[in-house]
């Protein structure tokens, strides 16, 4: 028999573990090494509180990108990847992806744990990227002998990018980055024609 599942945390439980993710991830940004006290002092939580909610360290670490993971997965289903026209698609993911990855940069910088859940996520993700290319490739938005793994690559480097670049990105808001990444990625820097 497996386990059973675990029980849905109650509202207070649920909202206490939400405040200590994101004051982990704020404090950890800053200092990957700081303690589990100054993220409960972060969080406004007793010290005794994270560590009912998490055994240890790496616990925290590990619910950290996972729930990361989980947010940047429906970043990219609130974009329709298999249902809104294949551009439109592009751009509603990359928007989305771009707040997810901006709010969460440490959890999402993290390397996945092989066989966690942040890390299957990750992998779908990967999946779900390409499909969408699919079918951009089927709308002719994409060259029909691209190589879509490439292309993926380039598109991840183009989101790095855009979070990481130049200062000149500095309050430029999630639609606008979004625009020119999926530009950037489907004509290049090319005149157009």
């Amino acid at each position: 028999m497996g386990e059973p599942a675990a029980r849905p945390l109650r509202a207070d439980a649920e909202r206490s573990v939400r405040a200590i993710l994101e004051a982990a991830e704020q404090v950890l940004s800053r200092d990957p090494g700081a303690s589990m006290e100054q993220i409960a002092t972060a969080a406004g939580v007793a010290r005794t509180t994270i560590h009912r909610r998490f055994a240890h360290r790496q616990a925290l670490i590990e619910a950290l990108a996972a729930s990361a993971a989980r947010q940047l997965a429906q970043a990219v289903e609130d974009g329709r990847p298999d249902t809104a026209p294949p551009l439109v698609a592009l751009h509603r993911i990359t928007a989305n992806v771009l707040e997810v990855k901006g709010a969460w940069t440490f959890a999402l910088e993290l390397p996945a744990d092989p066989g966690s859940e942040a890390a299957a996520l990750h992998e779908e993700l990967g999946r779900r990227c390409i499909t969408v290319l699919e079918r951009a490739r089927a709308d002719k938005l994409i060259d029909g002998s691209a190589d879509l793994l490439w292309v993926r690559r380039v598109y991840y480097a183009l989101l790095g990018e855009s979070l990481h670049g130049s200062p000149d990105d500095t309050g430029a808001d999630s639609d606008t980055l979004a625009a020119r990444i999926i530009d950037t990625l489907l004509h290049g820097a090319g005149p157009r024609t």
